[in-house]
């Protein structure tokens, strides 16, 4: 549906994935990765959300490199270089912006290891109008120094993201006076939205998404 490219960020060319219509005033999405790096999984998700009726872009925040284990997974994130993955992240918001307008609406979805860029674009980028995050957080500034809405959605048992850990991140984010929606989906670990993960839950998978396109949609 939609087709490998690449773009430019500080002198880098990175490769990216986009999908959809794109006019106008079509409403933008900018997909951030887990860990494992731009695999099918993000494709599938990426391609659902242009049917839905937005114009996506998921950049390749590992340089072309893919896990399927944790521990795989682990080496990759823990060696990613966040100053080049910030430059990757503004990149993209700019594309979008340059191929759908100053006036369209756009938003980030972060899944787990992009869930931290998912909140930082808005601070960055005065265009980014909501934060979506799958079972992923983030702390500090970010948290606060803007006042877009943000959709959270966590996995019951999730050794990653306790539900203690969620608690504290959602109360931060009311104290902040954010607009904040978290949903808890029973039965679900860390991954229930991936399919090729053991950890999918079709179910919650599927509510999840409607919930995210519904939240994008009603963004002023």
């Amino acid at each position: 549906m939609g087709e490998f490219g690449t773009i430019e960020a500080d002198g880098k060319t990175s490769r990216a994935y986009s999908t959809g219509d794109f006019a106008q005033g079509t409403p933008g999405v900018l997909l951030l990765h887990a860990w494992w790096g731009l695999n099918e999984d993000v494709v599938i998700f990426a391609d659902r959300l242009a049917a839905a009726g937005f114009y996506v872009i998921a950049p390749d925040m590992f340089d072309g490199q893919l896990a399927s284990t944790i521990e795989e997974a682990k080496g990759l994130s823990g060696a990613a270089d966040e100053e080049a993955i910030n430059g990757i992240v503004l990149a993209a918001v700019d594309r979008l912006t340059d191929h759908l307008g100053s006036e369209a609406k756009l938003s980030v979805i972060g899944f787990s290891f992009g869930a931290h860029w998912s909140m930082w674009a808005p601070t960055q980028r005065e265009s980014v109008a909501a934060s979506v995050l799958y079972y992923g957080t983030t702390d500090g500034s970010v948290l606060t120094d803007t006042t877009v809405p943000v959709l959270g959605h966590f996995a019951e048992e999730d050794p990653y993201e306790t539900n203690e850990w969620v608690a504290e991140f959602e109360g931060t984010l009311r104290s902040a006076g954010r607009d904040v929606v978290i949903h808890r989906y029973p039965g679900t670990g860390h991954w229930f939205a991936e399919p090729s993960n053991d950890a999918f839950r079709s179910e919650a998978a599927e509510l999840a998404f409607e919930r995210t396109v519904q939240f994008l949609r009603d963004r002023p």
